[in-house]
This record gives structure tokens, C-alpha cells and sequence, in this order.
């Protein structure tokens, strides 16, 4: 929850950049980083694309500032640039999809432990199903199961429908169940 001076913070870091303060808006990073990042790394496979989608991110931001409205918390603005950005990465990725090869998946890094093991591949299972979902069932998939969020959070974050929202998990629930089936046969 933002505090009240945090509110009025933004605000005046908003006004000084888009009255061309540049080292406003990086404050405004700086404030605001943790969230994003914290976002974006439910999304990314890597650091490298952690780091390009968090740019995005804040480019987006930086574009759309003088859209802010101030009707709602910035926390609350950035994060569902940060979501779209994602859900953009998203299906980006699936038009260009990474090799994915089961044989790497497996590999026993931690003899001694079977339990680290089993964690580990169960986590690989689902990183592998999840990349073969289509974008928008990774999406909700990732914002209902992994950031738990609300069908309610999520519909205001998406511009969807809740019923949507819902509609839209139930299939992606069946289509990852279907997959790791398929898998384990």
C-alpha cells in the first residue's frame, strides 16, 4: 500500500520530468525498480531478457507519462504497463519460440539430495509445459498461480473481463494438464 507521502513523491517526480527533469524520472526508477523487476522475473527465462523487458518497461513508462492520471496509486499505473509488457514479451517469445530440449532437462546436479532432485525436475516439467502454452495461457497462468493475483486484480490489470479472466485460466489449467499427461506417458 503507498503511503501518503509516497502519492505526492510521485506526483512531484512526475511534474519535474515532464518538465524535462531527467534525474526525476531516474528517482522514479530507483522507487519503483523492486516492483518491476519483481514482475517482469515471473516472465523471463533468463537475465538477459529480465533486463530487456524491464527497459521496455520503463520506456513505456517514460512514452506514457504525461497519460498518468493520478487517480490511482503509480504503483498501480506502473504495474500494469509492467504486466502488458510482459504479456507483449509473451507473445513475442511464442512467435519465436526457444529450442527446448528434454534431454537437458534432467540432468542430476544433486546426488546426495533426491528431494533438491525431484524439485528440480518437477520445476523443468513446468517451465517445459508452460513453453508450450500459448502466450495468453502462460500470461494468466503466471499472474493467477504464480503472483496470485485475484481474477478481480488481473481483469484490472489485463482490461479484461472477469468472467474472461476466468474463462481464459480454466483452459489454460485443462491445455497444461493436457500437456504434462502427454509428457508423462
Amino acid at each position: 500500500m503507498t503511503a501518503p507521502d509516497d502519492r505526492t513523491t510521485h506526483e512531484c517526480l512526475i511534474r519535474a520530468t515532464l518538465d524535462g527533469d531527467d534525474e526525476a524520472f531516474a528517482e522514479l526508477v530507483r522507487q519503483t525498480k523492486g516492483r518491476v523487476f519483481g514482475i517482469a522475473a515471473r516472465f523471463a527465462r533468463n537475465h538477459h531478457e529480465l533486463d530487456d523487458i524491464c527497459q521496455n518497461i520503463f520506456i513505456r513508462v517514460y512514452k506514457n507519462l504525461s497519460k498518468f492520471r493520478g487517480d490511482a496509486p503509480f504503483e498501480h499505473w506502473i504495474s500494469r504497463i509492467a504486466v502488458r509488457t510482459c504479456y507483449d514479451a509473451l507473445r513475442k517469445r511464442r512467435r519465436e519460440p526457444e529450442k527446448i530440449s528434454m534431454d537437458h532437462h534432467f540432468v542430476d546436479k544433486d546426488a546426495e539430495n533426491k528431494t533438491n532432485r525431484s524439485v528440480e525436475e518437477a520445476a523443468e516439467l513446468l517451465r517445459f509445459a508452460m513453453a508450450k502454452l500459448p502466450a495468453e495461457d502462460q500470461f494468466v497462468i503466471t499472474l493467477l498461480e504464480l503472483e496470485e493475483k485475484s481474477v478481480r486484480e488481473i481483469a484490472g490489470l489485463t482490461g479484461w473481463s472477469e468472467g474472461n479472466v476466468k474463462v481464459r485460466a480454466f483452459r489454460a489449467r485443462n491445455s497444461l494438464k493436457k500437456i504434462l499427461e502427454t509428457h508423462h506417458e
